[in-house]
């Protein structure tokens, strides 16, 4: 029974881990999903960036210009604005806006910009 119960778990895990996440070629849907997991990575108090942002102490309002590509990736991130926090705080921020993990792939070799405001 043991083995059983085992063999389901492990299954299930591997469906878990092969899940493919969808690729999207029109801007607007890419720029849609891509504010929809930022809002997700913001929400308090399980989202990845609202946790770093209490971690770190980041407080302030940061207005980046966002490049997406690499399949899905960001590839830069550019400050248009800030108001509060500092600047190491704006960096801090960038590097980890660059790590997010978005719920979708991009086409090879296309770019999508967008803009989105952080505020913590």
């Amino acid at each position: 029974m043991k083995s059983f119960i085992l063999t389901i778990l492990l299954f299930t895990g591997l469906l878990n881990f092969t899940e493919k996440r969808p690729v999207i070629h029109d801007k607007s849907e890419v720029i849609k999903r891509a504010i929809s997991d930022f809002e997700k990575a913001m929400a308090a108090p399980k989202g990845e960036l609202y946790l770093f942002g209490q971690k770190k102490n980041i407080s302030g309002s940061y207005d980046f210009k966002i490049t997406l590509g690499n399949r899905g990736m960001v590839i830069s991130v550019f400050v248009n604005n800030r108001e509060g926090g500092t600047i190491k705080m704006q960096n801090m921020l960038k590097d980890a806006v660059k790590n997010i993990r978005f719920s979708f792939k991009l086409p090879h070799n296309k770019k999508y910009t967008m803009e989105y405001t952080f505020k913590f």
